[in-house]
């Protein structure tokens, strides 16, 4: 099992930054991706980022450029900074790991930016 619990969520100004904090437990060693999804009310979940234990990060379109996805292993710990943050990037922030065959889901945390 692997507990995931987010942090840095909050209400922030158009062109503002946030970082989102995801602290993993319980059999880390068996992680093999983690990720950011969020979801905005009357939409579906969807990937934002995703980092692997080797190889490049990967983002949604949308956030390319202004967000970057970071992997502490020695803390057990994925970040997502995020920068030039606009209205559209409200929704909820979940943190998302991939145990093959099981993944799992933080509680999410809110993100809103506004003016």
């Amino acid at each position: 099992q692997v507990q995931l619990v987010e942090s840095g969520g909050g209400l922030v100004q158009p062109g503002g930054s946030l970082r989102l904090s995801c602290a993993a437990s319980g059999s880390v060693l068996s992680i093999k991706v983690m990720g950011w999804y969020r979801q905005a009310p009357g939409k579906q979940r969807e990937l934002v980022a995703a980092i692997g234990s080797i190889g490049s990060p990967n983002y949604a379109e949308s956030v390319k450029g202004r967000f970057t996805i970071s992997r502490d292993n020695a803390k057990n710990t994925v970040y997502l900074e995020m920068n030039s943050l606009k209205p559209e990037d409200t929704a909820v922030y979940y943190c998302h790991a991939i145990a093959t065959p099981r993944y799992y889901w933080g509680q999410g945390t809110q993100v809103t930016v506004s003016s």
